[in-house]
C-alpha cells in the first residue's frame, strides 16, 4: 500500500475523465422503469413498455389516447404517472418531453442487443461491456444520496453488523463483510437461512442488519431482517424492487437496477452488477466517516501479508 493511503480518496475535483473512454449516462426516467418494470401488472407494464419506446409521442398524448394507445384504462395511466413518482399524468409527460429532448442530443447508443449462440467473444465482451454499464448508470441515477449517506453513518456507529444473501446475493454479502473486516468493522455474512436467523435474533439497538435481494421477496432473507428489525437493530434492505416484501422491515431502502434478463444471464446473474456498486459505495462512505482508522486497518492488514505476496 502507498505510504499515502488518502490518495485513494479523490474528490470531484481531481476526478478527469479517461481519453478514449465512451460515456454511459442514464435518464432519470427510464432507470425508474427499469426497476419498477417487474413489479407493475400487467396493464401497467403496457403504458410503461409504451413510454420506454417513444417518449417524444408518448409526451404529446393525452391521458384518453395513452389508454387507446396502451389499451389499458385513464385509471391506470394515471396510476403508472403515479407510481414512477409523478403527481400525475401531466408531470409524466413533462417528464417525457424532457427525455426526448435529451435522446436527440445524446450519442448513439452502443451494443444493446442480446448475446446469441454464435456470437464471437469479441461480440460477448463488447455487448457484456455495455450492459454493464448502462446497468451501473442506470443504478446510480436512481439511488437516493440521503438515504444512502444514512445507511453509511448507521454503519459507522454500528457494534456489529449482520448481512444476508442467497445464491449470487450471498455473495455480494460476502464482498461487503470482507471489505468491512479489512478496516475493522465488526461484520458477519450468512447465506443460510438458520444461521441467519440465529444471529439476528441476538442483534440489538446499535447494530446493523443488511439484507441483499434482487426479488425482495426472498424468506430466507427476509425472515432474519425482520428478526433484526424486531429487535431494534438497524436495517438496510438492498432490492431491485422498492415495493417488495423485505422493504416492511428496512429502515433505509437501496434500489438497485438489474440488467435485462436474457436466456443466457438470469436475472440473478444480471442484479450482481448494481449490488456490488451499492456495496462500494456503502464501504467508500463508511472509509471516508473512519479514515484515519481505516487507513490504519489497511495498513496493517498489507503488512501482515505482505510477505506472501513477495516475488521470489
Amino acid at each position: 500500500m502507498s505510504s499515502d493511503v488518502k490518495e485513494n480518496f479523490s474528490t470531484a475535483e481531481d476526478a478527469v475523465p479517461v481519453d478514449g473512454a465512451a460515456t454511459v449516462t442514464a435518464d432519470p426516467l427510464r432507470s425508474r422503469i427499469r426497476t419498477l418494470l417487474p413489479s407493475m401488472t400487467r396493464s401497467m407494464q403496457r403504458v410503461a413498455e409504451a413510454v420506454v419506446a417513444d417518449p417524444a409521442g408518448c409526451a404529446v398524448l393525452t391521458v384518453t389516447e395513452m389508454a387507446v394507445r396502451t389499451g389499458t384504462s385513464e385509471a391506470t395511466v394515471v396510476r403508472t404517472a403515479r407510481l414512477l413518482g409523478y403527481p400525475g399524468y401531466r408531470d409524466l409527460r413533462i417528464a417525457l418531453a424532457g427525455t426526448a429532448v435529451r435522446e436527440r442530443v445524446a450519442e448513439p447508443p452502443g451494443v444493446v442487443a442480446d448475446i446469441t449462440l454464435d456470437d464471437p467473444m469479441s461480440e460477448v465482451v463488447a455487448k457484456l461491456a455495455r450492459e454493464e454499464q448502462q446497468t451501473l448508470a442506470d443504478t446510480a441515477a436512481q439511488l437516493d444520496p440521503a438515504t444512502l449517506s444514512a445507511a453509511v453513518d448507521s454503519l459507522v456507529a454500528a457494534r456489529r453488523i449482520d448481512v444476508y444473501g442467497i445464491g449470487a446475493s450471498g455473495l455480494v454479502a460476502q464482498d461487503l463483510v470482507q471489505k468491512l473486516l479489512r478496516i475493522g468493522m465488526v461484520a458477519h455474512a450468512h447465506c443460510e437461512m438458520h444461521s441467519a436467523v440465529t444471529s439476528a435474533v441476538v442483534l440489538r439497538p446499535g447494530d446493523v442488519a443488511v439484507a441483499i435481494t434482487d426479488s425482495g421477496g426472498t424468506v430466507d432473507v427476509i425472515e432474519p431482517l425482520r428478526a433484526a428489525f424486531e429487535r431494534g437493530a438497524t436495517t438496510i434492505a438492498v432490492t431491485g424492487r422498492p415495493k417488495a416484501p423485505v422493504v416492511r422491515y428496512a429502515d433505509h431502502v437501496l434500489t438497485t437496477t438489474a440488467g435485462r434478463e436474457t436466456e443466457l444471464r438470469p436475472g440473478a446473474l444480471g442484479s450482481r452488477t448494481s449490488q456490488l456498486l451499492v456495496v462500494d459505495c456503502l464501504f467508500i462512505g463508511v472509509a471516508q466517516r473512519t479514515y484515519d482508522s481505516t487507513r490504519n486497518a489497511l495498513a496493517a492488514s498489507r503488512a501482515a501479508l505482505a510477505h506472501r505476496h513477495t516475488r521470489s
